[in-house]
């Protein structure tokens, strides 16, 4: 995303930033950054119908420049694209004010965006993210087994299915190498649709996982082609390949393979592996030391109170889902304690809840916390809240998000 004017007032929060989505991962920081009562300005196209004095009617077409006040947003994860909807805040010749329209932000083209509320705290970091030119793809992965691949792209925000390919292989039988020549073209078939979605200029790190040893035969092939001098740049990819074991080919193995320790210590400047790391630490401390590991909105606001979540190892692991709310006071609820967490010296990790990292921490009610100091009982404290679950907060109202949760599945399917 490129900023392309920025005026917000230090001092309220009030003002405006512009900006052009430039590649589809923006159009996921734009559905972050807008919410319910924002202001946003964009271009259009508006159908105008004309009567002319004989009766007859006619349909233009016109490019207008529209503001409206966001009552919807419907983001689509298969095509990447977000569509906005509200009442027309300001009034031309082509529109009624109050009226009902629904833009449809794209690539290369600006937006502007007015905060109802102002630019909290989470806004203008997520803004601050949206702009980062180095937080684009951080690992490439390839999840597999004989016959099957599942080629991925992990952003720090999404994990994205951009091909799969499936080949029918015949069983092995003595005396046949019918089995060995179609895996060869299997992994043929995988290796050249792998080349097709990497960058080999800059490429990223590789995560090759799978059951048995297909991964360590896949990467073996990688490095065959590499010594053939085919492809010079091939070269740059192989010290980039990664090999861990799955459960399976299927995506929802992903998880796991992401949170092992062999993948997180040579994935560790990737910022998804410092959020799969804290979650992993929760976890343990749930099993270990489980007064320091809480979870659920009361008992997090509580353990904050108490100046727990603080300087010396405190964290607050918060998806971005509460951040959608279209109840302003429930918003302003969750900026407050970020804020309040920061205050104290405490670390804050806002979680994407179309990561592997943020559908973990979905199944604790979107927020959890690492204490620095064990707490005995929040939950009595706070009464009777089974666990905290049963007050999670209802799904963000005025928000939609089409397809897989967590994934795109804007891929093509090869099938031999």
């Amino acid at each position: 995303m490129r900023l392309i004017k920025q005026q917000i007032e230090k001092k309220d929060g009030s003002g405006s930033a512009t900006m052009l989505p430039e590649e589809p991962e923006d159009m996921w920081h734009a559905y972050n950054l807008i919410r319910p009562n924002d202001l946003l300005r964009a271009s259009a196209i508006r159908k105008i119908v004309k009567e002319s004095a004989a009766g007859s009617r006619s349909v233009d077409r016109v490019h207008t420049n529209l503001t409206i006040r966001v009552t919807k947003l419907d983001f689509d994860t298969q095509a990447s694209q977000l569509h906005v909807s509200g009442r027309v805040a300001e009034e031309n010749k082509h529109v009624t004010l109050g009226s009902y329209h629904t833009l449809d932000l794209e690539l290369q083209r600006n937006f502007t965006l007015e905060k109802a509320e102002g630019w909290d705290s989470v806004a203008l970091d997520t803004l601050k993210e949206s702009i980062n030119q180095t937080a684009k793809a951080q690992l490439w992965a390839v999840i597999m087994q004989e016959g099957l691949a599942n080629i991925c792209l992990i952003t720090e925000h999404q994990t994205i299915l951009r091909q799969k390919v499936e080949v029918s292989l015949p069983k092995k039988r003595a005396g046949s190498s019918d089995h060995d020549k179609a895996l060869q073209k299997f992994y043929q078939t995988t290796f050249d649709s792998l080349l097709r979605q990497i960058d080999l200029a800059d490429p990223k790190p590789l995560l090759l996982a799978s059951p048995g040893f297909t991964a360590s035969s896949f990467q073996q092939y990688i490095k065959t082609q590499a010594a053939s001098g085919a492809n010079k740049q091939l070269h740059q990819l192989v010290p980039k390949i990664t090999v861990a074991h799955s459960a399976s080919a299927h995506l929802h193995s992903l998880s796991e393979v992401l949170s092992s320790s062999a993948v997180t210590s040579k994935l560790s400047d990737t910022k998804f592996a410092r959020e799969t790391q804290l979650m992993d630490r929760f976890f343990d401390l749930m099993r270990n030391d489980d007064a320091r590991a809480w979870y659920g909105p009361k008992e997090c606001e509580a353990a904050v109170e108490r100046g727990a979540v603080g300087k010396g190892g405190g964290v607050l692991l918060i998806s971005n889902a509460l951040f959608r709310s279209q109840d302003i006071n429930t918003r302003r609820r969750w900026v407050q304690l970020v804020d309040e967490v920061k205050d104290q010296g405490g670390e804050v990790r806002v979680l994407s809840s179309m990561h592997e990292s943020g559908k973990r921490l979905e199944g604790l009610g979107d927020i959890a916390a690492i204490l620095t100091y064990p707490i005995e009982n929040v939950d009595e404290e706070v009464g009777d809240m089974d666990g905290g679950i049963d007050d999670l907060e209802d799904e963000p109202d005025g928000t939609a998000v089409n397809g897989i949760e967590g994934r795109s599945e804007a891929h093509e399917d090869i099938e031999i």
